[in-house]
């Protein structure tokens, strides 16, 4: 009776054990995801983008991952892995039972989970579906995992899986990307120490940086190798002289182009996330061919940095960053200095902190630190902050002297000129300035965008000025309306009467008996003089605002919206006499458009930035081409161009001469002159540049696209064109040059004192000092009524433009 009540427990039990088992697996199982994400692995990859001649800009990813095939991968790096990580990998199922009873009973005594005793396999099924929280039960889960993926795929297909997702620190994932981002090289050059470097990572990636604990990172190194050594590996030899080994970390980016355009790199960004979708753009290891040149971008953003900090030179000093305050605050402020300059060496042109310490008397030079190196700002390096302005109002400030701007824990931004090895460093000071500028430039013969700076920081302020900004471009706006002029007839030689001119409206008749009031618009020139009869020429060179209006007015508003449409400006244009003075917002992509429509003899190519996408496996999403669309006539066009040569050679545009080669452009200067422009091209490169407050405040008296836009535009184009021949604008079939006299731009006569040659569409020049046998139309001494409704003009304007 006994023994069978015995056999019943004992069956009881078993069956128990049994549920208890099945039960705990189908628990322990239930949920677990399919094997059919890693039996088709596609790993999350890396988007690039890369420059006109093939250099790498620019990189979207959650995980930073290149791929890379186990043949390439050296065995002394694999060896490596294996030393550190899981030594018995080519022998187990996936769980190594002696690794888990180790760590196991390194638990118990610390009670708590301090370490696991994952395989590699278990370590890949961690990766891919598990959670990487510190619980028995997910460690079964991974356990069940690894053995079940041991039964799927061979050892070298796992080993394939892990040295390709797993986080090796820095922000990277796999051994490519990683070999990379620690020793700028391929996976297949690293030596035996650099492969101990990055077997000794997967244990605690940022505790063992070799970039954050460089002496971590070294005794770890040496654990490794002591374990390649253990397992018959690598020679003891070898080990010690890896140990030996001063290898050379990757403190630079692998590429000095690399973000060189921020502004251009998410504008492709954003195209290619809304097109094609956020998960393709950051995990689709897509490549992205773009039309950026590198160098043309460097000038960029060196011109559009210098232009912004001359002109805010000009308008004076703001006073210290801050001020430091006790001792406790200088030394924690050297300290920082000490460390950021010690991670990114100083460079001649650097910009940095520094702290003042004392004013010389004797020179008026300025004594300061940065972190422990002293240097000196002499009297010339900071003579411009003489004009203090700490309400930073543009034409305010007051001359002040030096040494009463200064006080001792000011803190000043200033940029090295030299570091000389046993003095102090000869400094400048600087301040960042509040004004913003945007650059683009164009091939335009093939649309191609060459460069594109949206700002002057895009760290700290992402919108796009060249392409998200819509300004009033004043003044740069009139090549517009005299473009159309030409193909309504005016030639280069017509006379308009530039004198005053009134505009009228009457307003709605209150209900007081009283007469209705009238409105009245005095359109001015820029210098308030009127210069009697001008021809088309002159009155674009000097940008006569009144002429440009009297020209509108003739040819139509409607007219020119047209040709501002075939130019490629596509931004609401408002249909009246306002237009002249460029009252319209635009942005300067389209302004760089319209200009290029002209040097390129009529032929509007479309902006192009990207040439090509492909995805991860090499096919091709997108190709794009150079698209044109026949705007104006070639000789229409030429004609404009030749104008536009002539306010370099004699207007507005008169410092861009000294870009010694020819040149076409217009300056722009709105109302308030809160908008400074210059839109040029040569033969092969158009660009725009635009100075101004994005609060629409004003740039200050005197601050006209000639004096803060110009100057951005001949920086750049003068880097950017260093190495580029000299080319003239070829004249098309068409055109003619006839001589006529410069002051009634009739032939000459018996009394003309200055005769030139103009350039005319072939059979539109004067033929006689009274006639026009061409039948062309005749402008001579045109001018309109003095005075006219007011009904095309919503507000007045002012006339600042120029």
């Amino acid at each position: 009776m006994k023994l069978r009540l015995s056999y019943k427990i004992i069956g009881f039990g078993a069956i128990a054990l049994i549920a208890l088992v099945f039960g705990g697996y189908f628990y322990f199982t239930w949920g677990l995801p399919s094997l059919e994400k890693i039996e088709d692995y596609h790993p999350q990859r890396v988007t690039k983008a890369f420059s006109r001649d093939g250099r790498l800009i620019g990189e979207f990813y959650t995980e930073r991952r290149i791929v890379v095939g186990l043949e390439r991968v050296p065995k002394h790096l694999i060896h490596a892995f294996l030393a550190a990580e899981d030594s018995h990998f080519y022998e187990h199922e996936g769980i190594s039972y002696l690794a888990i009873f180790r760590a196991m009973y390194k638990n118990v005594l610390a009670g708590k989970v301090v370490q696991g005793g994952s395989t590699i396999t278990q370590q890949v099924a961690k990766s891919f579906f598990l959670t990487p929280e510190r619980k028995i039960s997910r460690k079964i889960r991974e356990a069940i995992m690894a053995y079940r993926i041991e039964k799927h795929l061979t050892k070298d297909e796992i080993l394939h899986l892990y040295l390709n997702q797993i986080y090796l620190g820095n922000g990277v994932y796999g051994v490519q990307t990683a070999s990379d981002a620690y020793f700028g090289k391929g996976v297949e050059r690293l030596t035996l120490a650099e492969a101990a470097i990055l077997a000794s990572l997967p244990k605690a990636p940022s505790k063992y940086s070799p970039f954050v604990n460089p002496a971590l990172a070294k005794k770890r190194q040496e654990y490794v190798l002591s374990r390649m050594v253990e397992e018959g590996y690598i020679k003891q030899a070898e080990a010690d002289k890896a140990v030996a080994e001063k290898f050379k970390l990757n403190t630079e980016r692998k590429t000095d182009a690399l973000w060189v355009g921020p502004y251009f790199t998410e504008h492709v960004r954003r195209y290619i996330e809304e097109k094609y979708g956020e998960d393709t753009l950051y995990k689709g290891g897509l490549t992205v061919h773009t039309t950026l040149d590198v160098d043309a971008q460097k000038a960029a953003n060196a011109a559009t940095s210098a232009g912004l900090r001359e002109y805010d030179k000009r308008h004076g000093f703001r006073g210290a960053q801050r001020a430091l305050k006790t001792p406790e605050e200088t030394a924690l402020f050297k300290a920082e200095m000490d460390k950021r300059l010690a991670a990114l060496p100083m460079a001649e042109g650097d910009l940095f902190q520094a702290v003042v310490v004392s004013f010389n008397q004797k020179d008026s030079s300025l004594l300061v630190e940065a972190g422990s190196r002293k240097g000196v700002i002499s009297k010339n390096d900071m003579d411009w902050a003489r004009l203090y302005n700490p309400e930073a109002k543009p034409d305010a400030g007051k001359y002040v002297e030096l040494k009463k701007l200064f006080k001792q824990g000011d803190i000043l931004e200033v940029r090295l000129k030299a570091a000389p090895a046993n003095a102090p460093l000869q400094l400048q000071l600087e301040q960042e300035p509040l004004a913003q500028a945007a650059l683009i430039a164009m091939d335009p013969e093939t649309g191609h965008v060459r460069a594109m700076t949206g700002g002057l920081d895009f760290s700290k302020s992402q919108f796009n000025r060249a392409v998200q900004a819509f300004r009033q471009p004043g003044s740069a706006f009139k090549p517009v309306i005299y473009t159309t002029a030409i193909d309504a007839g005016y030639t280069p030689a017509s006379i308009i009467m530039d004198s005053p001119l009134v505009f009228e409206q009457t307003k709605d008749a209150a209900d007081n008996g009283k007469e209705p009031e009238k409105d009245q618009w005095r359109p001015k020139n820029y210098d308030e003089h009127f210069a009697g009869p001008t021809t088309f020429r002159e009155a674009l060179a000097k940008s006569r605002n009144v002429v440009t209006i009297k020209i509108l007015k003739d040819i139509g508003v409607g007219r020119v919206i047209e040709h501002a449409r075939l130019l490629g400006i596509n931004s609401p244009l408002a249909p009246d006499l306002s237009l002249a003075l460029g009252s319209s917002v635009v942005t300067p992509l389209e302004m760089t458009t319209a200009f290029s429509t002209l040097a390129n003899l009529g032929s509007r190519a479309a902006p192009v930035f990207i040439t090509k996408i492909t995805d991860a496996s090499g096919n091709i999403l997108e190709e794009n081409g150079s698209v044109f669309t026949p705007a104006i006539s070639p000789q229409t066009a030429y004609v404009m161009t030749n104008l536009l040569q002539g306010v370099i050679e004699n207007g507005t545009g008169a410092r861009a001469k000294a870009l010694g080669r020819p040149a076409a452009g217009k300056t722009g200067t709105t109302n308030d002159l809160n908008d400074a422009w210059f839109v040029g091209y040569v033969p092969g490169l158009a660009a725009t540049a635009w100075v101004g407050y994005d609060d629409q405040r004003m740039l200050g008296g005197h601050e006209t696209g000639a004096v803060a836009a110009l100057p951005i535009w001949l920086k750049f184009m003068k880097e950017a064109l260093a190495d580029q021949p000299v080319r003239n604008f070829q004249a098309p079939d068409g055109v003619e040059f006839v001589k006529i006299d410069a002051v009634t731009g009739l032939s000459p006569s018996g009394t003309t004192q200055n005769a030139i040659f103009e350039v005319f569409k072939t059979g539109t020049g004067p033929r006689s000092a009274t006639t026009d046998k061409s039948g062309a139309k005749d402008f001579s001494m045109m001018d309109t009524d003095s005075k006219t409704p007011l009904e095309k003009v919503a507000e007045p304007p002012q006339e600042t433009s120029r």
